[in-house]
């Protein structure tokens, strides 16, 4: 009997010593993968193999968006014809992204309102008053705050303290940034409105998710990668311009493959530049250089936001114009990294057709045009 307890003893003993090794053993890196946020839910999860297969490609899902904005079908290749078009317009790129003419100069705005949500010390109030200051901001971010993208709740936003009690102070730093922003997509003719207004939708909707990426899975700045998202919007605008302006000057009708041939090689450059001329931080434009090559992937948490946050608004805007079905964005966002709860209420509200308010979105079955 004692020689049994003994036995018992030294097994319960070895195994406790077993257990305490187990404990100290280092993890290798891929198990840190499911680390908890506060909230208690991975900060990134596998998207399930299903969805994988059955996922765009991101050139696919460009062009997509790029048809959708041209409202025609791209051809495979540029025309041969359209070279020097393409060598004129490259070289006058060089000096647009500083070009009055083309570009935004830094909102004078921005940098005070930035500093205001910073500081503890400002009261709503304070903040309120100064975004006050310009009348037309004010508009277009009330016009923003109740737009299916950001509004959070039923009731409508009335006032800038009221959407500073609902959105926070990031959500109207966003909002202040986006608002600012915003003009310079409506400066279009009649003829060319339909590219602009694209881009803008497109803009909003990758600001929100590369915000919601840089929160829920890089654990970084998402004012940060909200703002690349905006500039990566000028840029691809200036582009469209300076385009526009060569054929123009030709006297030639715009060839939709070439510009956006254009677009896709010139955006990051040109939107680097802009950011540049905004004295942005170093960490912003390593993030707008690393998205030049779409088949490399980004080695900076901000740049991988920024990524993912062009990809799921591109998306959201064919979702929501049906040019593909849901089942189809869902498995692209799940195989970009949006899987959860939180990319799930994301998608739900990013892929409003535009104008529709939340929760009241029409049923639709639309096949995907893959």
């Amino acid at each position: 009997m004692l020689r049994a307890l003994i036995f018992i003893t030294l097994i319960g003993a070895l195994a406790l010593m077993v257990l305490s090794l187990l404990r100290r053993t280092p993890r290798t890196p891929g198990e840190s993968s499911r680390a908890q946020d506060d909230g208690g839910e991975p900060l990134a999860l596998p998207a399930p193999s299903a969805l994988v297969g059955r996922a765009l490609s991101h050139s696919t899902v460009t062009q997509f968006l790029h048809e959708l904005a041209f409202d025609t079908l791209l051809a495979p290749d540029v025309p041969a014809e359209q070279s020097k078009i393409v060598t004129a317009v490259v070289s006058t790129l060089d000096v647009a992204a500083t070009s009055p003419r083309y570009a935004l100069r830094r909102p004078l705005l921005l940098p005070e309102v930035v500093r205001a949500v910073n500081d503890s010390d400002t009261t709503r109030r304070e903040l309120a008053k100064l975004i006050a200051r310009d009348p037309a901001l004010v508009g277009s971010l009330l016009k923003l705050a109740n737009g299916p993208i950001y509004r959070r709740g039923s009731q409508p936003i009335e006032s800038v303290e009221r959407a500073l009690a609902v959105l926070g102070t990031l959500g109207v730093r966003a909002l202040v940034a986006a608002a600012l922003v915003q003009p310079v997509f409506r400066q279009s003719s009649a003829a060319a409105a339909k590219f602009p207004e694209i881009v803008w939708e497109h803009t909003q909707r990758a600001a929100a998710a590369a915000e919601m990426h840089a929160t829920s899975v890089e654990l970084s700045d998402a004012f940060a990668a909200q703002l690349v998202a905006l500039v990566m919007g000028l840029g691809s605008i200036v582009v469209y311009r300076v385009a526009l302006d060569e054929y123009a000057s030709r006297a030639l009708a715009p060839d939709p493959t070439t510009l956006a041939s254009l677009v896709d090689a010139n955006t990051a450059r040109i939107a680097r530049q802009i950011a540049a001329s905004w004295e942005l931080s170093d960490r912003l434009l390593e993030a707008l250089e690393e998205q030049r090559s779409a088949d490399d992937a980004p080695a900076s948490s901000l740049g991988r936001s920024l990524r993912f946050g062009r990809l799921v608004g591109a998306l959201s805007v064919l979702r929501s114009h049906d040019r593909i079905d849901d089942e189809t964005g869902r498995a692209a966002l799940a195989a970009a990294g949006g899987v959860g709860e939180r990319f799930e209420r994301l998608w739900a509200r990013l892929a409003l057709p535009p104008g529709v308010e939340p929760g009241f979105a029409p049923s639709r079955n639309t096949a995907a045009t893959s």
